[in-house]
């Protein structure tokens, strides 16, 4: 594997959670076929008094917009 290949998005997405100790954001794939290519993005917020996250919103993204959001999430982070 070259280093180029290490940073690339992968090309069926895997389910994978994000935190920045406040928000979480869930992104789950929801529709992966070879024309419509759809990720679920839950997101949510800690509570210091709830073992699970307190959920806020779902939102159904393209594969370019959850590849966006996961990429400004985690320079935020």
């Amino acid at each position: 594997m070259s280093g180029g290949t290490r940073n690339r998005p992968p090309l069926t997405p895997k389910e994978a959670w994000l935190s920045d100790g406040r928000q979480v954001l869930h992104f789950r794939p929801s529709r992966w076929d070879h024309w419509s290519q759809q990720l679920e993005v839950t997101v949510g917020e800690l509570l210091q008094d709830q073992p699970v996250p307190l959920l806020k919103r779902r939102l159904e993204l393209s594969r370019e917009e959850a590849i966006k959001l996961w990429a400004e999430k985690r320079k935020a982070v």
